[in-house]
């Protein structure tokens, strides 16, 4: 591509970002920088070769161009990322050094992301070498159910609700609890969960009470919830308003997609592969039809105790990628600073 070829892409593109609209030769060789001689025919020229070659279409015959997928990676490829203000760092630090758990700290950088791009924040955590367990607790409630709260030593906690096959008391309950926590406390829980189950099996024969009762919880993978990534997403009404060209029935189907965590994370895996760089993705209709116009741009952090945690923006193709590319890098120093004091 010519530099002049380049300058009208770019012009085309900042401008498309801005007003959402197509935009036609003399608009673009109003808001090329100043100093430059290209007339408006010259334009329409550059703008009809960049058609042929697959950057610009035209939604009408007589309509502007419309930047294509293909010209948005050439230009998010051109772009030098600048650092955010001294300010908004030292803003963005001060909100993530405040919060103990590194699945806190996840949760609150999805929700300055969202502030900042005005799309769709989202960030997953899991620690890969899995968790040590700290203490479980264990409430009994009405119809056979109980309560299992997780609680791991880098300070987070998942709970559920399972349903056992006969009600257990406050004392067998207190009888679980206190084995679990005295036995396998500091343990990993993948360690732990197959320790519990050999056990079980080993003692099968004596009819240990507590061993038995324990293995209903164990049917239910009790310890299970705590080594599946941590999902959090706001600001999915974001997309709401915006042009995506989608039927009522396409739009629902995306929110639903959006709103199962799992989908979310292989959307994250698929595109953010862990090598550790930014990573911008220009048109997602590979994860799914109704993403054909939407990016995304994240960033995997490998941080200490084995936590790997994915930060990410998620919004329509014509998003400011140098701020967001600036928010999201921002937020991965912010991390690393985090972990280090």
């Amino acid at each position: 591509m010519t530099p002049r070829a380049q300058e009208v892409l770019h012009s085309i593109i900042r401008a498309y970002i801005e007003t959402g609209e197509p935009q036609g030769s003399r608009t673009i060789s109003s808001v090329l920088e100043r100093g430059t001689t290209v007339s408006a025919a010259t334009i329409r020229n550059v703008m009809a070769d960049l058609t042929d070659e697959g950057y610009l279409s035209q939604p009408h015959t007589s309509a502007g161009r419309v930047p294509t997928a293909k010209a948005f990676r050439e230009y998010v490829a051109s772009l030098n990322a600048r650092p955010m203000s001294a300010s908004d760092s030292q803003r963005v630090f001060a909100q993530l050094s405040g919060i103990d758990s590194v699945q806190g700290r996840a949760e609150h950088s999805c929700r300055i992301l969202t502030e900042i791009s005005r799309a769709v924040g989202i960030a997953a955590t899991v620690q890969v070498g899995g968790q040590q367990l700290e203490h479980i607790e264990l409430i009994g409630l009405a119809e056979r159910r109980v309560l299992i709260v997780v609680v791991t030593k880098d300070g987070s906690a998942s709970n559920r609700v399972v349903a056992l096959n006969q009600q257990l008391s406050s004392d067998q309950l207190a009888s679980i609890r206190n084995y679990v926590n005295f036995n396998f406390s500091g343990w990993l829980l993948n360690d732990a969960r197959l320790e519990i189950q050999r056990r079980i099996e080993e003692e099968r024969a004596a009819y240990d009470a507590v061993l038995q009762h324990l293995n209903m919880l164990c049917q239910k993978d009790f310890l299970a919830d705590a080594l599946t990534p941590s999902i959090h997403l706001e600001g999915a009404s974001n997309l709401v308003g915006l042009d995506l060209h989608l039927t009522r029935e396409r739009l629902r189907d995306l929110f639903r997609t959006l709103e199962e965590k799992k989908r979310v994370a292989e959307l994250l895996d698929r595109f953010l592969d862990g090598t550790g760089g930014l990573a911008v993705q220009i048109g997602l209709e590979d994860a799914h039809p109704a993403m054909k116009e939407l990016s995304l741009v994240g960033l995997v952090l490998a941080l200490p105790g084995g936590f790997v945690t994915r930060v990410a923006v998620l919004g329509p193709m014509r998003m400011n990628y140098g701020r967001i590319i600036s928010a999201v890098l921002e937020i991965g120093r912010a991390f690393e600073k985090v972990q280090a004091s």
